[in-house]
């Protein structure tokens, strides 16, 4: 493989954490997922709650963006999210939502510009659904999306805490019900497992301590901002030692919620180098 070259290998299928490659060199080789999609997989590839709810809304044939009450029902869920405390102290601004398929060019101004940002669940172990008072925020959800511009692609959601900001940009599109339905069992789920903020990884926290990698509960990124020359090769050498990266180093590598003693021990001796 070309070291200046970031290239995904073809994935077979994908269980849990892991991903299982397709016409591999080395036969069925398994990757360990430490991109998760962005942070769209960060209950792992097979949430069964999730499948189910994809499974029952296709059956009903719910493709078209047709309006339909699976929007009500998703917005009631991201106010669970920032409006109710569940246990945590969340941010006290009540927040308006406008939802896209992909991220308008006003979003991606403010997004660019600072004055939105990324919000993700299990940031903090004491506080897993801790909101900033950041006006705009762009939640990663579990669900069905890619990326674009930093941003979700798909399904994009826009926290506003002001209804200047809401007024701004464009008005809410009209979205797939299955991804809506997935996208709102993707809430739920993130809810009901604060502990996946915590994952039990014994030797990476340790190795940690003197790397040169930054931990925010969940999280990696390094302590130095990488050129896209230095990424491509450290995601090489991390993808020939059986782990994916993400494809640029604007977004952080995500623990997976389980690892074998293996898995971990090479995780480990990758992140100490």
């Amino acid at each position: 493989m070309n070291n200046m070259e970031i290239k995904i290998p073809v994935v077979q299928r994908a269980r849990g954490f892991r991903l299982y490659l397709a016409n591999s060199s080395r036969g069925n080789q398994r990757l360990v997922d430490l991109w998760l999609n962005g942070g769209a997989a960060v209950l792992g590839h097979t949430p069964p709650n999730m499948l189910r709810e994809l499974k029952n809304t296709a059956s009903r044939g719910l493709y078209a963006p047709y309006p339909h009450f699976t929007e009500g029902r998703f917005l009631k869920a991201l106010s669970k999210i920032f409006h109710e405390p569940n246990g945590h102290e969340l941010s006290t601004q009540q927040r308006s939502f406008r939802i896209y398929a992909a991220p308008p060019p006003e979003l991606v101004s403010f997004f660019e510009s600072g004055k939105a940002k990324l919000w993700r669940p299990f940031v903090d172990p004491a506080s897993p659904f801790a909101a900033d008072d950041t006006p705009l925020l762009v939640p990663v959800l579990p669900g069905i999306q890619t990326w674009r511009d930093g941003l979700p692609l798909g399904l994009c959601v826009a926290a506003c805490a002001s209804e200047d900001l809401l007024t701004s940009l464009p008005a809410s599109d009209s979205l797939s019900p299955i991804l809506l339905a997935v996208a709102t069992r993707g809430i739920y789920d993130i809810l009901a497992e604060p502990q996946r903020a915590k994952p039990t990884l014994p030797r990476v926290t340790k190795v940690l301590k003197n790397s040169r990698w930054q931990r925010r509960g969940i999280y990696l990124t390094l302590k130095e901002a990488p050129t896209q020359e230095k990424w491509t090769t450290l995601f090489n050498q991390f993808l020939e030692a059986g782990f994916l990266l993400p494809p640029t180093p604007s977004q952080p590598l995500i623990l997976p919620g389980e690892l074998s003693n293996g898995e971990e021990a090479k995780l480990a001796a990758m992140l100490g180098r």
